[in-house]
């Protein structure tokens, strides 16, 4: 079974945001532009602030946000930008902190594991297929058929293991 590296990684001191947020503006629409649907300026920019510091990001703090920016930004504007960036597998929901994602590897379909410091709040995330079969083989033998299967582990990222 092949050991896979985070696809996400807790950024160290000289990770450069910018781009890396510019990486993931760019995957998006070119992904958008081959499915033939529109990332619109709203999609774009809470795509830009789910991916804004790597911390899972809840809908009410992008609402939050988008007040300050724009009038007329409503819950249900916020959820249908979400539902749309999750559709194309561009973000993803972390369940135990209702709470948003951007995906670095939107092109496929995968379920992800979530590596979460309880400390700080990072998250990164794994994409070991290994993990994937591994559950889907078990709950085949349960007679269960598994949709897209997501693990959110807690723990500690390098940098608070660091300081603690």
């Amino acid at each position: 079974m092949r050991q896979a590296a985070p696809t996400t990684t807790f950024m160290d001191t000289g990770h450069d945001h910018a781009h890396c947020l510019d990486e993931a503006l760019d995957r998006a629409a070119a992904l958008c532009a081959d499915r033939g649907v529109r990332l619109t300026a709203l999609r774009r920019r809470v795509l830009e602030l789910v991916w804004g510091g790597h911390k899972p990001l809840g809908a009410y703090d992008i609402l939050e946000t988008l007040k300050a920016e724009r009038r007329g930004a409503a819950p249900p504007t916020v959820y249908r930008a979400l539902d749309f960036l999750r559709t194309h597998g561009l973000v993803h929901r972390i369940e135990s902190q209702n709470s948003f994602v951007g995906c670095p590897d939107p092109n496929k379909p995968h379920g992800g594991q979530f590596l979460i410091c309880r400390t700080c709040g990072l998250a990164a995330e794994l994409n070991d297929s290994g993990v994937d079969q591994a559950i889907r083989k078990s709950a085949a033998k349960a007679g269960f058929s598994v949709g897209r299967p997501i693990i959110e582990i807690q723990g500690l990222c390098p940098h608070c293991r660091k300081k603690g």
